[in-house]
């Protein structure tokens, strides 16, 4: 059994979306980080960086936070969604470590300037929306020749997904990234992928 500790954030949901996908039974603690819950002394003793998701696994005891290494964590446990062939691995984690120093970090940013900032800062709004876009065109043309972004299905998939599926909440759209909107609309068909993004 799998403890998630979690919110209705783009990086959230990539740690329950992993764990339907792997098809691990886990019970939900929902920290709303609206009202400061990553705060408490509880939740810093797992991740002493106060934010979500992460993880505890009562099976062996380990406590992981970072959604990536969360995605890593249950790969490797499961064998599942991440190669082992060499080649193949390093791909998927180049593409992991993308999204992990662009994708998440530039939307994440566009979201607070574009909808949460107490002042619209016109320099901020535009610097990350279109560093956002140059992002989408770099997707996009990886997904040129490929179904999924290493070509199989894979945790690079898992972590990107949740972050472009917010395109319309961000006041933007896909229409000039054939590529990228096919593939978002194939990966939310997955049946786990709808469960895992309904968590909490």
């Amino acid at each position: 059994m799998i403890d998630l500790y979690t919110f209705t954030t783009p990086n959230g949901r990539k740690a329950s979306v992993m764990l339907e996908e792997v098809e691990l039974p886990y019970d939900v603690h929902k920290i709303d980080i609206t009202t400061q819950q990553q705060f408490t002394p509880e939740y810093i003793a797992i991740n002493p960086n106060s934010k979500i998701p992460a993880i505890v696994d009562q099976e062996t005891g380990i406590k992981v936070f970072e959604s990536g290494a969360i995605l890593i964590y249950l790969a490797e446990k499961t064998g599942k969604l991440l190669p082992i062939e060499q080649k193949s691995r390093f791909q998927v984690l180049e593409w992991l470590m993308f999204q992990m120093a662009g994708v998440g970090p530039m939307f994440g940013q566009l979201n607070h300037f574009k909808r949460f900032a107490p002042e619209k800062l016109p320099y901020a709004i535009e610097r990350y929306e279109k560093e956002t876009l140059r992002i989408y065109g770099v997707l996009d043309k990886q997904l040129q020749d490929n179904e999924f972004i290493c070509g199989d299905y894979s945790i690079a998939d898992v972590a990107t997904y949740p972050w472009v599926a917010i395109y319309e909440f961000q006041g933007l759209t896909l229409d000039n990234y054939p590529n990228l909107k096919r593939w978002v609309e194939i990966v939310q068909q997955r049946p786990a992928v709808q469960r895992g993004m309904q968590v909490p």
